[in-house]
């Protein structure tokens, strides 16, 4: 029998590919443009959703979105300071909709 060896366990904190991800957006001067998020610290996040129906019930059904690969997403969420992505974000307990507060990855954030 043969005993696989390994030069380095996986870090859980390594970064997975999410696939496409449904992308909460808004309306601005030139388009589009992904709606970003803070954490309790204050840190910038993107944010992204597996599917549609989790996007609709996070924010809305009239929220609008586009589909965006998660390197994508990085990409165009890092140069304005949000190195963070938060996938399928949920409202934390006890709090309204209209107050953009989430609880997901361990962590609550609000809409900037």
């Amino acid at each position: 029998m043969s005993h696989l060896l390994y030069a380095e366990d996986p870090e859980p904190a390594d970064r997975v590919p999410a696939g496409l991800l449904f992308v909460p957006v808004r309306s601005g001067p030139a388009g589009c443009t992904a709606r970003l998020f803070r954490t309790p610290l204050g840190g910038r996040t993107a944010v992204g959703f597996t599917s549609l129906q989790r996007l609709a019930a996070a924010l809305g059904g009239d929220q609008p979105w586009v589909r965006l690969s998660e390197p994508a997403l990085r990409a165009l969420a890092e140069p304005v300071g949000a190195r963070v992505l938060t996938v399928d974000p949920r409202f934390a307990p006890g709090l309204s909709r209209g107050q953009h507060v989430w609880a997901g990855c361990g962590q609550h954030l609000r809409a900037v």
